[in-house]
This record gives C-alpha cells, sequence and structure tokens, in this order.
C-alpha cells in the first residue's frame, strides 16, 4: 500500500491519494472501561471514496506495533495534512431547525459534526430562530476569526447566509455601489426541500459529500446576480424566476400549513389552471463570448476581477410582449425534479447567466415544455422559448410601460389577456426559491466569482496522478 499525491482525484486500486485523507489516529489497544493509554497498534487514516460525485468516508488501517515507527509516522502525516491549503480549522455553522422536514439539527449532529471532529474543525454554531437571523449575525461577527462559514438548511438560508456574505464584503470595503467579492467561503449542508445551490456545486444532494467537501478544502468560485428595483438593491442571489414560477410559489406560500411536497403540487396545478401570460418589457445584454460561453469555462488567463459594466458600449436587445415564464440563472440550478438542472447549458464561475424566456403558448404545450426537465434534453426546442447567454437583464412589467392603441387591440388580446394591467402592482419573483414581490422594473446584473462555496466543478473530478510514496 502506498500513498500518492497528486493534482486530481482518479482513484486507482490499491492506492489512497494524500489529498483525500481527512484524518489520522493512533490505534491502541485499550481494556474496557479504559479512556487512556493503551498498547499502540498503528494507524488509522481517514479518507474520502469517491463513488461518482458521491464522497463517502473511508478508513485505511495500518498495523505496526512499534510505538517509536507509529508515532514517527502520525507526526509525518499530520505535518503533510497541515499543509493542504484552504482546510478550515474554525468555521461559523448556521441551523435552520425549521428546514423542509425540519430535520436540519439531526443531519448537523449525525452526518456533519463527527466529521469536523475527527478532522479537527472546531465550530461555533448558532440555531436561527427567524427570517434574517443570520444576516443580522453575520454583519456583527468578526469574520477573521473563522477560516468558513457553514449553512445547514435549505435553498432559502443559503440565498440569506451568501447575500450576507457579499454585503459584509461591501460594507468592510467601504463599497457600497459595487460589489465586493465574500472573503469567507461557505460550505452548504443540504437540509431543504429541493436545494438547488447543493445540488449544483456538489452534483449530488448528500450531506456527507458536502461535509468531506468542507473538510477537505475543496473550493469552487461561483457566479452571482445582483437583484435591484428603482436604483436600490433587492438583494444577491443565483437565480430568479418571473411570471409562472413567481406565481406558483406566491400560490405556495400562502399554505404553508400543508406539508411541502403537497404545497408545491397545489401551487403547481393551481397556476397551470390559470394560466396567462405577463406582458413585459424584456431587455438584455449579451455575455462576450471572447471571456465567457454558454457551453464552457470562463478563461482562467483573463482578468477574474473584470466585470461587463460598461453599458454604453453594449448594445441592449429589446423585445416587448407576452411571456408565460422568464428565468434568469448563474448556476445549472440541478435539483431532484430537474436533474439535468434548470439551467444545463451554464456553470458555476463562466461569467454569464443562462436567460430562458417562455413566450406565450397553449397550456398543453407549456406543460409538455416543463415535462422535459425531469428528462435529459429538448426543453429549449419549442419555438416558443428562447435562451440567450447574458450578463445583464432588465424586466419591466406592461404596466409601468402603458397601453398603446394598438397593443390593446381586443382581437389579438382576447384569447390571452395579461394576468396584470394595474399600475401600482406588486409583481411576485421567486429569486432562490424565496418569494419576493416587487412593484417595478427589475434589473439583474452577473457578477464574476462573486463568491466562493466548498465544492468542486464535476468536469474537475478527473485527472492524472503522479506517485510519491512515503
Amino acid at each position: 500500500m502506498c500513498l500518492w499525491e497528486g493534482d486530481g482525484s482518479v482513484q486507482q486500486a490499491g492506492v489512497v491519494l494524500l489529498q483525500d485523507v481527512f484524518a489520522v489516529k493512533v490505534k491502541r489497544r485499550r481494556a474496557v472501561g479504559q479512556q487512556s493509554g493503551g498498547a499502540v497498534l498503528g494507524l488509522a487514516l481517514f479518507h474520502c471514496r469517491r463513488r461518482g460525485r458521491r464522497l463517502e468516508e473511508d478508513a485505511l488501517h495500518l498495523h505496526n506495533a512499534s510505538a517509536e515507527h507509529t508515532h514517527s509516522w502520525y507526526n509525518t502525516l499530520k505535518e503533510l495534512l497541515t499543509g493542504f491549503s484552504g482546510r478550515p480549522k474554525y468555521v461559523k455553522v448556521f441551523i435552520n431547525p425549521s428546514s423542509h422536514k425540519k430535520e436540519a439539527v439531526h443531519i448537523y449532529r449525525d452526518s456533519v459534526a463527527p466529521l469536523f471532529k475527527m478532522a479537527d474543525i472546531r465550530t461555533d454554531i448558532t440555531v436561527t430562530d427567524r427570517k434574517g437571523h443570520s444576516l443580522s449575525v453575520m454583519k456583527e461577527c468578526k469574520l477573521d476569526e473563522y477560516d468558513g462559514v457553514v449553512c445547514v438548511g435549505g435553498d432559502g438560508s443559503v440565498a440569506e447566509l451568501c447575500h450576507a456574505l457579499v454585503l459584509r464584503a461591501q460594507l468592510d470595503a467601504n463599497s457600497p455601489e459595487k460589489p465586493v467579492r465574500a472573503v469567507l467561503p461557505l460550505g452548504i449542508i443540504p437540509a431543504g426541500s429541493t436545494d438547488v445551490v447543493s445540488c449544483s456545486v456538489h452534483g449530488v444532494r448528500d450531506p456527507v459529500t458536502a461535509a468531506l467537501h468542507i473538510v477537505l478544502g475543496h473550493l469552487q468560485q461561483v457566479d452571482m446576480c445582483s437583484f435591484s428595483s428603482n436604483g436600490q438593491l433587492v438583494c444577491y442571489g443565483f437565480s430568479a424566476m418571473f411570471g409562472f414560477g413567481g406565481r406558483s410559489l406566491a400560490r405556495a406560500e400562502k399554505k404553508r400549513w400543508m406539508s411541502s411536497s403537497r404545497r408545491r403540487e397545489y401551487a403547481l396545478v393551481k397556476t397551470l389552471a390559470r394560466l396567462r401570460p405577463e406582458d413585459c418589457q424584456l431587455s438584455y445584454l449579451s455575455a462576450k463570448t471572447s471571456s465567457s460561453s454558454l457551453f464552457g469555462h470562463r478563461d482562467q488567463s483573463k482578468d477574474q476581477e473584470q466585470e461587463p459594466e460598461s453599458e454604453v458600449e453594449e448594445s441592449w436587445m429589446t423585445n416587448q410582449g407576452l411571456y408565460l415564464s422568464i428565468s434568469i440563472m448563474s448556476i445549472p440550478c440541478l435539483s431532484p425534479h430537474a436533474p439535468q438542472g434548470l439551467a444545463p447549458n451554464t456553470s458555476l464561475d463562466n461569467g454569464s447567466a443562462s436567460l430562458i424566456a417562455v413566450g406565450n403558448a397553449s397550456r398543453s404545450e407549456f406543460i409538455k415544455h416543463l415535462k422535459r426537465y425531469s428528462s435529459s434534453s429538448g426543453q429549449f426546442s419549442f419555438p416558443f422559448v428562447e435562451t440567450h447567454s447574458v450578463s445583464a437583464v432588465k424586466i419591466r412589467p406592461r404596466s409601468l410601460i402603458g397601453w398603446s392603441e394598438e397593443e390593446s387591440d381586443e382581437e389579438e388580446y382576447s384569447r390571452s389577456t395579461p394576468i396584470i394591467q394595474s399600475e401600482g402592482a406588486s409583481f411576485p419573483w421567486n429569486i432562490d426559491g424565496e418569494l419576493v414581490e416587487i412593484a417595478n422594473e427589475v434589473f439583474i446584473r452577473v457578477h464574476p466569482r462573486l463568491i466562493t462555496l466548498y465544492g468542486e466543478e464535476v468536469d474537475e473530478a478527473e485527472s492524472t496522478v503522479s506517485c510519491s510514496c512515503i
């Protein structure tokens, strides 16, 4: 048996990569009730084993009755493990006990805490008791004491903490206008109903996998979006849905007494039964193909701080019409309901977002479009669906534009009257699974690599290794 050091994670028979080892312990023979001491038996190396995208805890036992040899190996291995950068030693943990089936505390206690203890990671735990609790704590705590932040909860908890980390970075940098990259990485332990962000960054919905990414210090920079209205920041996030996605969430929020699955099903059926388009003006800036691609990765050699802020040099594409749904997503948005992702043609850090605009169509055609998200492909092959790789988007509801005589033609709109026509109405948005009601135009801007999450790009999980036996 030998240990290998390498730049990847290809596992070979009889080989344990040193970079996958997160703890080493001395094994001893002890009598019943004996708490310390005992004859040395050797070492136990705790490491992660890869099963596709899933990480599992495993142990390698090295037998050696010599206390001198065992402690020499122990000290050498401990020194090697401390040389890996990015591995946290002290983290701030937020647990939302109300997430989904209220299992967050049990998930942390049973699946995460033992791994943190084994890896000698100290924790400062806050159990949140209200919406906005983690945001208020993050504004006041001393971030320089921690190596990272951990969230145990669903998408709402994750969105709040991501927003808090970026907002705190802005405050510390005294930069009220321009977003500042978050200082600390965030680890996401899935404990919600869909866990879109966790699934997107880990590839699977598994608390052990998420915890092992944290203890091993796997870091992945991720794009985020800012959502603004009337020149004021609403929040930072990863995805937003206007139209069908916002309407269905608004209906679900009115039935909080239901279970999450029943609530989601009720809202979906009810919104489909009353399916009507939103009339709005949709404008977008196409992402620069030189710095990002909808089907590729952001060029690592380019300035990581570069952002497409110079709107005067860009040409906005503008369409006005009826839309059943408009989605903007800077990550793939994987979930159990969409295993390939709601935006499968984007990645975590390509500096752009996917704009998916679903025009007016019959209910049956729209349902066909939705059903294809649960399969491998084909959801964008309908003539009423358009997709774009964008760096910015503006959505202005029709009530803010005004009705022209030509647009109000009764014959044209008798079958598909917009659901919103009154001035000053609030429009429901689904931003990272949270309901946000906004009465005016919404401006979305993509900010490349604004936050760092514990995880790794799935495509980067395979590479070569080189032997370094010890």
